[in-house]
């Protein structure tokens, strides 16, 4: 892996020099546009909507349409408004990790310590680890400022960014069902049903099935071979009824 940022986690006055990789990767395959005709790749151009000409790069200029007209922003303006260019990823606090609503959650970066900071790191991930706790930061990536949590994981600290507040949208225009009356025998089979099937979590378990079939129609294609197609079998109460329906899913799962 190849480190994406470099700089220290500010813990107290103590700096941990560390590495930046990123934790996740993509699992969709990589298919590129072609023209059905001859294969070849098809390229995007930047074109005038008036003109329908292409626009240099050097012409183009970014701007935000405000009430009637666009407002343009030059170099500068980026430069004004851009959090200062820091590679310390400062702690600010440490909440409960389990507070955090998983909406907030991004991306992940494993970190490596330099060898400098080795011991402090190593005191940071412990003290974590002991406190069950998480700290929460800001650090500067290409330009942006970020949110991030720093959690202990398999003996490496990992910084997850999260989002601010005012990117998560509002409920007040999501539909409810607080009017909605649930009977109690109703209750008892939907929380028998969840108890049926609950277990550990293990996302080795969970894989990418539509990665994995796309893969074989490919190579099928390579060898010439005629791709089959799974059909979806969907599945169909008997019963209209919400209890009959849950008492259905009871018996029905594997193994009960």
């Amino acid at each position: 892996m190849r480190s994406i940022w470099k700089g220290s986690i500010g813990f107290g006055l103590v700096n941990i020099p560390v590495k930046l990789f990123s934790g996740v990767q993509s699992s969709n395959l990589d298919l590129d546009m072609l023209d059905e005709r001859d294969h070849a790749k098809i390229k995007y151009m930047r074109v005038n909507e008036n003109t329908h000409k292409e626009v240099p790069f050097e012409k183009i200029v970014k701007g935000h349409f405000l009430k009637d007209k666009y407002i343009i922003l030059e170099k500068h303006d980026f430069e004004e408004a851009a959090p200062e260019k820091t590679k310390i990823i400062e702690l600010e606090n440490f909440v409960d990790i389990k507070e955090i609503n998983p909406i907030y959650y991004e991306t992940s970066y494993y970190t490596e310590p330099e060898k400098q900071g080795k011991k402090a790191y190593a005191l940071l991930l412990k003290a974590l680890e002991k406190s069950g706790k998480a700290g929460v930061a800001r650090f500067v990536l290409r330009n942006n400022e970020n949110l991030c949590v720093i959690h202990p994981m398999d003996g490496v600290i990992v910084i997850t960014k999260i989002r601010f507040e005012q990117e998560i949208r509002s409920l007040s225009e999501v539909t409810k069902v607080d009017d909605v009356k649930i009977t109690k025998k109703e209750m008892d089979v939907g929380l028998a049903l969840i108890k049926q099937y609950s277990s550990k979590f293990d996302l080795s378990s969970f894989k990418d099935e539509y990665h994995n079939e796309l893969l074989k129609i490919i190579k099928a294609k390579a060898k010439g071979k005629r791709a089959t197609v799974k059909k979806m079998k969907p599945q169909k109460s008997s019963s209209d009824d919400l209890y009959d329906q849950l008492m259905q899913s009871l018996s029905s799962k594997k193994g009960a």
